[in-house]
Order: structure tokens, then C-alpha cells, then sequence
């Protein structure tokens, strides 16, 4: 279970990282920095709740290859993480949430979360405590945040990416290490 735990919360911590810091170049001021870590968090442990809910719901629907759609799903989240140029897009929406207020924040909080939104679909399949990796993306989106907004304009461009991209590469490792454990069982 730990193993497990630790290749779904790595990987999404690297991924707000990366965001975080690509924000953290603008320099925000404290009060800023504080409403985006907020907002992020909000945003990363919610999705993951609706895709867990929607996951069972498709779970019923779909039976025994629930199992292998949620596989699918990882691993398609962690091969789209590799893709060039979603990191910038993903940059450009946390930037415009940092501005932006209402429901217009709501549409960019959700943007930026897809990822935990796919991971939440696989919550069941991995068979982890619903409630322990919630608060466990939540404390580690807060914390990372703040770290990658400190830290964003003394991070290089190339350690950024390469967040991003190991991060899609956990994930898809994930995915490919659950579909074998389903084949050899």
C-alpha cells in the first residue's frame, strides 16, 4: 500500500511543483502567494474526490473492465504529462487563477486539475483509503505550492520541466506496474 501511496502522490507533487514555480517567476506578493497555494489545494483535493465518485459510478456501469479503463486512464494521464507544451498551458491557466475571482476561478481551478481528477477514477482500483490520500494531496499540493512560488524565479526552466515530465513518467510507470499485477493475478 505504501508503494502505491507514495507512485500517486510523488508524481502530483512534482506536477504542482512545476506549476507553482512556473508562477513563482512572476514574483507574487505574500497575500497572493497564500490565495494560490488555497486555491490549488482546494481545487487538487476536490477533483480527485469527483473522479472517485464518478469512477464507482462507471465501475457499475463498465464491471470487471472498470479496472482496466481506470489502468488506461493512468496511463494515458502520465504519457499526456510527457506531451511538450502542456506544461505552458497549465502555467497560463495557474496564472489567470492567481488574477482571476468567482466562477471564472472555478473553470481555471478545474482546468488545472484534470490530472487529479483521472486519479481519482483509479482511487479504487488501487485500493488505497480514500480520506489518507486526500489530506495527503492536500498537505503536499499546500506545501509545494509555496515552495515552487518561493522558489520559482531560482529555478531553472529545464528542473521545471523535468518535474513535470518525471512526474507523467511515475504515473505511466504506475499504470503499466497495475495492468501486469491484473494479468498475473
Amino acid at each position: 500500500m505504501v508503494l502505491k501511496l507514495v507512485g500517486l502522490i510523488v508524481p502530483l507533487g512534482l506536477d504542482t511543483f512545476a506549476v507553482a514555480a512556473a508562477l513563482g517567476l512572476a514574483g507574487l506578493p505574500r497575500v497572493a502567494r497564500l490565495r494560490v497555494s488555497l486555491l490549488f489545494t482546494a481545487f487538487e483535493m476536490g477533483m480527485p474526490l469527483v473522479g472517485f465518485f464518478g469512477g464507482r459510478l462507471a465501475g457499475a456501469v463498465a464491471g470487471n473492465a472498470a479496472d482496466f479503463l481506470a489502468i488506461v486512464i493512468l496511463i494515458g494521464l502520465g504519457l499526456f504529462m510527457l506531451r511538450p507544451g502542456t506544461e505552458e498551458q497549465d502555467q497560463a491557466r495557474a496564472g489567470m487563477l492567481a488574477k482571476t475571482r468567482g466562477v471564472a476561478a472555478l473553470g481555471l481551478g478545474i482546468s488545472i486539475s484534470v490530472d487529479e481528477l483521472a486519479i481519482g477514477f483509479t482511487l479504487g482500483l488501487l485500493r488505497l483509503p480514500i480520506v489518507l490520500v486526500i489530506v495527503l494531496i492536500g498537505l503536499q499540493t499546500f506545501l509545494l505550492t509555496q515552495v515552487g512560488l518561493r522558489l520559482g524565479a531560482r529555478v531553472g526552466e529545464r528542473i521545471r520541466e523535468g518535474a513535470e515530465r518525471l512526474a507523467g513518467l511515475a504515473l505511466a510507470l504506475l499504470g503499466v506496474v497495475l495492468l501486469l499485477e491484473k494479468l498475473l493475478h
